[in-house]
């Protein structure tokens, strides 16, 4: 859908709308934001040579109806408790685990098709704070703060490639589809909701509350995203990391960005416990997705999906599953979409977990019985190694009320897929291997049509996983056969010597492709 002519002349500051305005026609409708907003008919002027972009914002400020809180998630609908998001809190009085909620209300006096515009109309702009792909949703995020104390990089606005070749050659499908939410500044899907947690810290701090810093447990990307974006604020990082157990690639990135990283002899349940029992004690800034802020940043990845479709649903969405707030953040996205009429239903979701760490498929195999939190074995998908997640009761909520499904991958299973879709062209993570194994694996059992439109969702850049990469493509992994390995061959610089490999290697091709 193309973006109105008024929205790009304006700095996108919705007005509200007749309660009929479903029936009145866009040029009509949208008239008042124009006087509102536009200063001429014409294009936007360029800001002066000494103004920069959050200058520029400051003087397009507006006020609006819009409001967020904390609440207890799935609460009783005569529950009354819920919280300021200027508060520090982040369980209920029960204990429980608390959701973000919108007024929705707000919300609803502006139709479906007007926020199809409106968020259409902000992708690729450098207006700021909308440039970024979680902000370019701002009313829906975080509508309370001022745009001069957002922390953002850009990010978001992720490709959504077309697997062409791997849908035809391995699954015979023809609309699958690879959201690579790893191209993002830090290379992790995690920069989506930490730019909104940074921000609100920022907001705090300005608010004189107490807090010297941010920490967070990390298996990896989520340490990266936050030292990223708490060193663009100037505010100090805390990390604890689990010892030896996540890739030099993404160690070295919370270790450049200036944090205090503290690598801990346990597993990343062992750090989770630390860090949770140190935030109580200490003036620090809980960072892990026990904090909803985190999930109204990565629900903006389900939003995109619907855009870069022109708002038409998908069938599947696939989503690689550890600590589980990432299923849950996917179905508010879809959720929220649907109840302010951008769409009219929400795609099937599928949770994916490695075999060796599978808390939520053996839930999910038990019919939803009592869970159980199991001890999470080695996995190449380090990050999702989990054995005690804590969004649990996000994800089955998710789960039950989107028709969901929850697969498992192998170490072997997922190697595999990793190694067949880079050799069709993309680069990618072990975790979108264990993603790409549930699809295999449904597609198989005829639950997922050839027909259907399925996104999968790639949570990392692979040039994080590089090692693992090298022992699969080098055989060097015990106990696992590495079918579609891709070594170097070694040969002498001689010409004829050389010719003879090439020869052999031509012929083998041309057998196979006839």
């Amino acid at each position: 859908m193309a973006a109105h002519p008024i929205f790009r002349s304006s700095f996108l500051h919705p007005q509200p709308l007749p309660h009929n305005s479903a029936v009145i026609s866009p040029e009509i409708r949208l008239t008042p934001v124009v006087r509102a907003t536009a200063t001429s008919s014409g294009p936007k002027s360029r800001r002066s040579a000494d103004e920069n972009i959050r200058d520029e914002a400051r003087r397009h400020t507006s006020s609006h109806s819009f409001s967020a809180k904390y609440v207890p998630f799935n609460a009783e609908p005569t529950s009354t408790e819920f919280y300021s998001l200027d508060e520090i809190v982040y369980r209920s009085r029960s204990g429980g685990l608390l959701d973000v909620e919108h007024d929705m209300e707000a919300l609803k006096k502006f139709d479906g098709e007007y926020w199809r515009t409106l968020f259409d109309s902000r992708v690729g702009k450098t207006t700021w704070p909308y440039g970024s792909g979680v902000w370019s949703k701002k009313e829906w995020v975080l509508p309370e703060i001022d745009s001069d104390d957002i922390v953002s990089a850009f990010e978001g606005n992720s490709n959504l490639f077309w697997a062409e070749r791997f849908g035809k050659q391995f699954l015979s499908m023809n609309d699958l589809w690879v959201k690579h939410c790893g191209i993002s500044h830090t290379g992790s899907f995690k920069d989506l909701g930490m730019t909104v947690l940074v921000s609100q810290v920022n907001r705090l701090r300005k608010m004189n509350r107490p807090l010297v810093g941010v920490g967070c447990a990390s298996t990896g990307d989520t340490s990266a995203a936050l030292s990223a974006y708490c060193a663009s604020a100037g505010i100090p990082s805390i990390v604890f990391l689990p010892a030896n157990r996540i890739s030099l690639a993404q160690l070295v990135q919370p270790i450049a960005n200036g944090a205090f990283v503290l690598s801990i002899d346990t597993d990343f349940d062992g750090c989770m416990h630390l860090i949770r029992e140190i935030t109580a004690e200490l003036p620090i800034y809980l960072a892990n997705s026990l904090n909803s802020l985190r999930l109204e940043g990565q629900k903006t990845a389900a939003i995109e999906i619907l855009q870069q479709f022109d708002w038409q649903v998908p069938d599947w969405v696939i989503v690689p599953g550890g600590n589980l707030g990432n299923i849950y953040a996917f179905y508010k996205g879809f959720r929220m979409c649907k109840e302010l009429g951008l769409v009219d239903r929400i795609p099937r979701l599928v949770c994916a977990q490695a075999a060796n760490a599978n808390p939520l498929y053996l839930h999910y195999k038990s019919g939803w019985k009592d869970f159980k939190a199991v001890k999470a074995g080695t996995t190449f998908a380090s990050a999702i190694q989990i054995g005690d997640p804590v969004s649990i009761d996000r994800a089955v909520y998710a789960l039950r009320n989107s028709n969901g499904i929850v697969e498992e991958a192998t170490e072997e299973e997922l190697m595999d897929a990793m190694a067949q879709a880079d050799s069709t062209g993309m680069f990618i993570c072990p975790h979108t291997g264990v993603a790409l194994t549930a699809l295999i694996k449904l597609r198989r059992s005829g639950i997922i049509a050839p027909t259907d439109r399925t996104v999968v969702v790639s949570t990392a850049h692979g040039l994080k996983f590089t090692q693992s990469k090298v022992d699969y493509h080098s055989n060097e992994i015990k106990d696992m056969t590495c079918r579609y390995a891709n070594p170097p061959v070694q040969v002498k610089a001689d010409f004829g010597l050389v010719m003879d490999v090439l020869k052999k290697y031509l012929l083998n091709k041309d057998s196979k492709i006839h």
